[in-house]
């Protein structure tokens, strides 16, 4: 085989890995896993992290295989264009499969999801109600999308990724279990970390979108302060603050030296990756380099909690 063949099969493969949104998949179970040791809990059975790799799929892709699309200049609206019937299918296997998995559930565990709190039905709830309002919710003959107030749209999806990653894991294992959901301080602390964290890589893929949006007149921070003011005025500061916050909180937590520089890390190259977007990059050093992000922050809090 070819050099030139072996590169094209190599493109082949990542454009499918990171398009069709396996790779947010991974992310989020890998979130799921450092936020729930993070808390002290038990790590939750394969079945429970299968969901979630399948929901965050599902999610990302729906608005690619909703309808057929024509040619654009986005290359992963493209892809979806030349492989939608496959993704189309995926899709609905992946909404059989998560029909299937909730019936199984409540059979399972119905006497105690009857019985759930007031509280554990908003955590349910609230987090997939954001989620669909940020696609847009069809109500009295007006669709209402959260992700038209450009500014508000990282808060929107960094709001959904901190209950997916860091409320539900524990949630699902109490039910399963028979205990009661508490609010602890730590998880509360946990949840504006992964919340402020995901937040400044979306306004991070908004810089890639400056274009489109201005155009669309969506007021996002990029389209707002241009490209230059966002990165130094706002991810930079927004980056440091994580940083310092963590420092700070691991100080006061007499946490050792080796757990501190390894929760570092992520922070240090989150800054890194900022400062790297003053030059145009592709699509798929955004979905690689900057999603991979999230990746990185949860290998290192694992190891990070786990043996040190």
């Amino acid at each position: 085989m070819s050099n030139r063949q072996t590169i094209k099969k190599i493109n082949t493969f990542s454009e499918y890995f990171f398009f069709s949104n396996y790779f947010y998949g991974i992310c989020a179970v890998a979130l799921s896993i450092e936020a729930t040791l993070q808390q002290c809990f038990p790590v939750n059975s394969f079945f429970y992290f299968a969901l979630i790799f399948l929901i965050t799929v599902l999610y990302y892709a729906y608005p690619y295989v909703r309808k057929s699309l024509g040619q654009t200049s986005n290359p992963r609206t493209n892809w979806y264009s030349k492989n939608y019937n496959l993704m189309r299918w995926n899709q609905v296997a992946i909404a059989i499969i998560l029909v299937a998995a909730a019936f199984f559930f409540f059979c399972q565990h119905q006497d105690m999801i009857w019985r759930m709190p007031i509280n554990k039905w908003v955590l349910v709830f609230i987090f997939p109600l954001v989620a669909a309002f940020y696609y847009g919710v069809n109500f009295m003959f007006t669709k209402y999308s959260l992700r038209k107030i450009g500014w508000l749209k990282p808060f929107i999806i960094g709001f959904t990724w901190a209950g997916l990653v860091t409320v539900y894991p524990v949630l699902f294992y109490d039910i399963i279990h028979q205990q009661e959901y508490e609010i602890t301080w730590v998880a509360g602390l946990l949840f504006v970390k992964n919340f402020m964290f995901v937040s400044v890589l979306c306004i991070m893929f908004d810089l890639k979108d400056y274009a489109a949006d201005y155009i669309a007149r969506l007021r996002t921070f990029a389209v707002r302060f241009g490209l230059r003011k966002t990165i130094v005025y706002i991810l930079i500061p927004l980056s440091l603050i994580g940083l310092v916050s963590f420092v700070w909180y691991a100080s006061v937590h007499d946490f050792s030296h080796a757990r501190v520089l390894l929760n570092v890390i992520p922070f240090v190259l989150l800054i890194h990756v900022v400062w790297t977007l003053r030059k145009q990059r592709s699509l798929l050093y955004y979905l690689c380099i900057v999603d991979g992000l999230m990746l990185v922050k949860a290998i290192c809090g694992c190891i990070a909690i786990t043996y040190f």
